[in-house]
């Protein structure tokens, strides 16, 4: 059995921060592992760990840098890791959703998993919708935000409990392959091991391009544009009361009164 993991590396970005251009400055961003992915590479690999012969791959569409991000997967479990980049990706304005589905796509056809799974959104545009995009074009059945998972490997069925809009929660059977998009707090991703970490570091990252992909420049094309990047005005400003719970309680009492939240 084959399970391919999405893996994203996100952006966080200091509170103090500039723009240039369409962008956030770059001297003001750390990259990190995409919290929603983390949950996924552990689930794959929990699954590793419960059921002989099962190869857990790792792809990651993004540069050069992304690659100590990769190696945290590879150290947490992952058996091999791809990372899809060329020139044509580095130039591109903007990757929409269904640019990354149809790389992923090319992908799955290559690999032939027998489930995919990706984190439910990214930390940085949180559009929550490229794993879903993704099993619309290899024509696998799909589960979305998934928060509990129990997989029969023999009968090539996922159980799956699916977290919903207003409360409502779902049970249902998804049959193999299939595309699962991992909800946080379905498990708790392990820490890298230091003998997981060096063994990462002799690893061989599986570097390809579009071309390698059977893919051109053409699948970088967008209907969507960014036309400027503004930081949002604050509205208001947080007041901080200190002193004795006495003290700060009066003047607590005052704020609300003078605007109206309640009563004098």
């Amino acid at each position: 059995m084959k399970i391919l993991v999405t893996v994203k590396e996100v952006a966080t970005v200091e509170d103090e921060f500039e723009i240039s251009g369409l962008d956030i400055d770059d001297r003001y961003l750390t990259y990190d592992l995409n919290e929603w992915d983390d949950y996924a590479i552990e689930e794959a690999v929990q699954i590793s760990e419960a059921t002989d012969d099962v190869d857990v791959v790792t792809v990651t569409v993004g540069p050069e840098r992304a690659e100590e991000t990769i190696r945290m997967a590879l150290a947490k479990g992952a058996d091999r890791a791809l990372r899809i980049w060329d020139d044509n990706l580095d130039t591109a304005a903007f990757l929409d959703v269904s640019a990354k589905a149809d790389i992923l796509a090319a992908v799955v056809e290559q690999e032939a998993p027998d489930l995919v799974l990706t984190g439910v959104q990214a930390d940085d545009d949180a559009n929550g919708a490229t794993g879903v995009a993704l099993a619309e074009r290899v024509g696998f059945e799909w589960g979305a935000v998934v928060n509990a998972l129990d997989l029969d490997t023999d009968g090539g069925v996922a159980s799956v409990h699916r977290e919903l809009e207003g409360g409502v929660e779902e049970l249902t059977d998804i049959e193999l392959p299939a595309v699962l998009t991992i909800q946080t707090g379905i498990n708790e991703p392990r820490y890298a091991s230091l003998r997981g970490i060096r063994q990462a570091q002799q690893k061989d990252l599986d570097v390809q391009s579009l071309d390698d992909l059977g893919l051109d420049a053409s699948v970088t094309e967008s209907a969507v544009t960014r036309t400027s990047m503004d930081e949002p005005e604050a509205e208001s400003e947080a007041v901080v009361w200190e002193g004795s719970p006495e003290e700060t309680a009066e003047e607590l009492a005052a704020f609300l009164r003078d605007t109206g939240v309640v009563e004098g």
